[in-house]
């Protein structure tokens, strides 16, 4: 006999009728969820409504679950007293697992505790909820059934010992004593929208009825009740096509009939959520400056039965970024986040400034930080007023850190200090919040309430675990902030179990996602678990499942549509078994407009090329190297643009904190362990006279200063082990180059890291000379220093990608008779350059012989043609000339961080589409 057999069956009218009569009735009806209820319950006030009433008593429907908790919480406090158990809250249960299963000897084997431990409760749910326990000790079992065994009798015997229960008990709980229970007890209990029932359950109502409760079993009309259905098989091209179409399908008949309830049926909800509210948005409200700050929002028509993490909330994100921060360390790109945080005190005045400030302090920090060291780069960065409001409360933060978050505290005690901690930074900051904003808070409230309650699990942990444990709560909390009633519910397959609908969508029922595939729990054995008929414990019982499922879907609405998609990536796939018979049909669906073509549409689009900006005046001529020095040449001559970026609209990108030292951070320490030397040195007499003593305290002496020059802007990188490995480089490093000098003949350093002001082409440049070697008979040599052997070539040409060299022969030193760049790297050194006469340099050709005198046939020449293309470069930057004109692209703009501006790939694209169709 079946479970509904064993029941009286009755239609909704009629269960509608029982509840009309009120509160007199006690009539109880429990369905299998939350949403399912509320379904039920918005149904039956329509049904009231529609007999002319104004007023009805409420009608008692909520989830079996509750049901059976609410008897519990009505015996726990009736009167008398009834001596029961303390129910656990599903929190609590997680901790308990937890610890139990972190100190059991597999334990000390496993890498994630907590997942283990939802996996193994959710066994010990199943086992309860199918009355496993007696087989399961009797059962042939594997070694992580053994352990399962283990760890749930650990589970048991903690919690008769304490006295408490969890709610995979609860339901034989109260039936073992319901008919002793001194509470209002339901005269009649219906059970609606129940596919099947689980042996507890029965259990559970037939002690109802033996103790005289009338228990009833209702399905939705639609199954009592056949009526004719709209059936059509849908193919797309993928899950993206497949979500549009379903978008665009509810819209349309949404418009004819405002009234009609509309479902989508999503199986992998979870997975496509983000582009399903994506699409659904686009479709339903296409005009996106609604979702621009300070916009009215209007409700859209369609709600997403599955919630996300808490934690992927801003506003609840932004409190574990502030909570991490008063923690040892944090990473740097999170306490950015909270910098930046409107729900951070003076969120909103200060800005603009915190944004410019987090700009600055990037350049300094390290990608871990502590609370000390982000204050200290905040007040060097900025000391003046426009952060006060910021560095007030990091120093408060520190303070109150120093105070309170150290040492071992209940879980209760952390949780106000928590709250505190939060009052501290000014949380939620200076706006009013939003609807969400505001649920997600009051959420946040309750998830801290429920985390002070693990007092009777767990007993003093530290502020890192507290953090943890509390963030693993927040994170399996999920949270849907609560919206009107609206026509569109997108749910998931168990979600939509006994819904009725006027229009019905279902997608991926490819042969790949339906029928479902079969999740038996790794803790129960497998046969078990076939032989109990767990309905995702075998492929069979996955199919027969599912089945029944989808005959729910083909006739819960007059019209149904079933989709698959074609293909998934270079995949083909086919429709499931389970919808083959279904004939396939072209859905004709309207055309909506884009916002984009919207805006198109009313345009009067004009087209036309301007690359030129104002050009400098003579005073900004005269400035122009402030900032950017030989840059401004060098930048120019890689691509216009990018000069007019980066030295007059000062645009930069924003950096990423690295670990260490950057090549550019280990180049300055080379540059600047070199001047100190040369500038004790002077000459080569010096250096071939300096004994090896002398050098070592010479290099030792260099170095040190090298490296608390940059230790001032990077303290925590540049000390200890690593200060030391990075000196003993660098002293090795400037040893073996001093050994390549000393095979020159004399010179005399007449300028070190010394900086200059030249004009060219109108333009007055800032620059830093590395070094100039006058020789025995007065000559100079202008060199700069490399980490990397470079080329020749990248001096030479209209376009050179190394200037600097050639403007400071033509504009500093016009008698240098050789510019060279001296690369130094172990193993790897030398000059390489461009040379008047010969044996100037070790391994330099005089031009004469060299292979550029094809193109420059002499000194004097080479001399012009720098004169001429420096200027020609400088002219056209002060001229306005902000061509998008990469000298090479890609190569020219692979590391640069302009292209966002300039939009370079879009440009090019167009560019080549344009050559194309000239071509053509």
């Amino acid at each position: 006999m079946s479970v509904y057999q064993q029941f009286l069956q009755v239609f909704l009218p009629d269960v509608f009728k029982r509840l009309a009569v009120g509160l007199s009735a006690n009539t109880t009806v429990v369905t299998p969820n939350r949403r399912l209820a509320l379904a039920l319950k918005n149904q039956f006030d329509h049904f009231q409504a529609t007999q002319e009433l104004s007023v009805w008593d409420s009608a008692d429907i909520l989830p079996f679950s509750a049901f059976v908790e609410r008897v519990y919480e009505d015996a726990l406090y009736s009167a008398p007293k009834t001596r029961l158990p303390v129910l656990l809250t599903a929190t609590q249960v997680r901790a308990l697992w937890e610890s139990i299963i972190s100190g059991s000897a597999e334990g000390k084997f496993l890498l994630a505790i907590p997942q283990t431990a939802k996996i193994a409760y959710e066994a010990w749910q199943l086992a309860h909820a199918w009355q496993l326990s007696q087989e399961l000790k009797d059962f042939p079992q594997n070694e992580d059934s053994k352990v399962f065994q283990e760890w749930a009798q650990c589970f048991e015997h903690i919690t008769q010992r304490e006295q408490q229960t969890d709610d995979a008990r609860l339901c034989d709980l109260i039936r073992e004593s319901y008919e002793y229970l001194q509470i209002k007890k339901p005269k009649c209990l219906i059970c609606y929208g129940f596919d099947t029932f689980t042996p507890q359950q029965i259990s559970f109502l037939e002690k109802l009825v033996a103790t005289g409760c009338e228990v009833m079993s209702a399905q939705p009309t639609w199954q009592c009740q056949p009526r004719t259905v709209n059936m059509m098989r849908v193919v797309c091209v993928d899950n993206q096509d497949e979500i549009n179409r379903a978008a665009v399908w509810a819209r349309a008949r949404i418009e004819v009939d405002q009234t009609a309830r509309i479902g989508v049926v999503v199986p992998s909800l979870a997975k496509y959520r983000n582009a399903i509210l994506r699409i659904f948005s686009s479709v339903m409200e296409p005009n996106v400056g609604s979702a621009l700050p300070g916009a009215i929002r209007r409700t859209a028509p369609f709600n997403v039965s599955l919630g996300v993490a808490l934690t992927s909330y801003p506003l609840i994100n932004a409190i574990f970024q502030a909570l991490g921060l008063a923690g040892t360390t944090i990473e740097f790109e999170r306490a950015s986040l909270l910098l930046r945080s409107p729900f951070l005190g003076g969120g909103e005045t200060e800005m603009d400034s915190r944004a410019l400030l987090d700009a600055q302090i990037r350049k300094r920090a390290e990608p871990i930080i502590t609370l000390e060291r982000l204050l200290a780069l905040v007040k060097r960065e900025k000391g003046d007023a426009s952060c006060s409001h910021l560095i007030r409360q990091l120093s408060t933060l520190a303070e109150f850190r120093q105070i309170n978050l150290h040492g071992l505290k209940k879980p209760s005690a952390w949780a106000k200090i928590f709250s505190t901690l939060l009052q501290v930074i000014g949380f939620p900051g200076e706006r009013t919040l939003d609807s969400t904003e505001f649920q997600a808070l009051k959420k946040w409230y309750e998830v801290v309430a429920d985390f002070a309650t693990l007092d009777i699990v767990i007993s003093v942990v530290g502020y890192d675990e507290a953090i943890s444990r509390l963030r693993r709560v927040a994170a399996e909390t999920l949270f849907q902030p609560e919206t009107p009633d609206v026509p569109i519910q997108i749910l998931g397959v168990l979600e939509a179990a006994g819904m009725e609908f006027d229009h019905l969508w279902v997608m991926e029922l490819s042969d790949e996602e339906w029928p479902l595939h079969p999740r038996p729990n790794p803790f129960l054995p497998v046969g078990l678990q076939r032989a109990a008929k767990l309905p995702m414990g075998s492929s069979d019982e996955s199919l027969a499942f599912s089945q029944r499922l989808t005959n729910g879907w083909l006739s819960c609405a007059s019209e149904v549509v079933c989709s698959h998609p074609s293909w998934s990536g270079d995949h083909k796939l086919k429709p499931s078994s389970l919808i083959k018979h279904i004939s396939e049909t072209s859905l004709d669906l309207p055309v909506y407009i884009s916002h984009r073509d919207l805006i198109q549409h009313v345009s009067n689009l004009e087209c036309y090329t301007d690359y030129e900006v104002p050009a400098l005046s003579e005073r900004e001529a005269r400035q122009a190297g402030l900032g950017g020095g030989t840059a401004v040449i060098k930048d120019y001559a890689a691509c216009p643009f990018r000069a007019l970026a980066r030295h007059r609209l000062n645009a930069e990108s924003i950096r990423a904190p690295h670990r260490g030292l950057n090549a550019m951070e280990r180049g300055t320490l080379v540059h600047e362990v070199l001047a100190q030397i040369w500038r004790h040195l002077r000459t080569k007499v010096a250096l071939d006279h300096a004994n090896v003593d002398e050098l070592e305290r010479l290099l030792k002496r260099a170095t040190d200063s090298a490296i608390a020059h940059i230790r001032r802007d990077r303290p925590e990188i540049i000390s200890g082990r690593f200060a030391e490995i990075e000196q003993r480089r660098l002293i090795n490093l400037a040893r073996e180059w001093l050994e390549e000098e000393k095979k020159r003949g004399y010179f005399a350093i007449v300028a070190t890291e010394e900086k200059r002001s030249i004009s060219i082409g109108g333009l007055t440049l800032t620059t830093r000379l590395d070094r100039i070697d006058e020789l025995h008979d007065g000559q100079r040599i202008i060199i700069d220093y490399k980490t990397q052997k470079p080329s020749i070539n990248t001096m030479l040409g209209e376009r050179p990608d190394e200037p600097q060299l050639p403007l400071y022969l033509i504009s500093a030193e016009p008698n240098a008779i050789a510019v060279a760049f001296a690369y130094v790297k172990t193993r790897s050194m030398g000059f390489v350059g461009i040379a008047r006469d010969e044996d100037l340099l070790l391994g330099m050709k005089a031009l004469s012989e060299s292979f550029q005198r094809q193109q420059y046939e002499s000194w004097t020449v080479l001399i012009d043609s720098w004169r001429n293309s420096l200027e020609a470069l400088a002219k056209g930057f002060s001229s306005g000339d902000a061509r998008v004109d990469p000298k090479q692209y890609p190569i020219t703009c692979r590391y640069c961080d302009i292209q966002p501006f300039c939009r370079i790939h879009e440009r090019i694209g167009v560019s080549f589409a344009a050559r194309d169709d000239e071509n053509e």
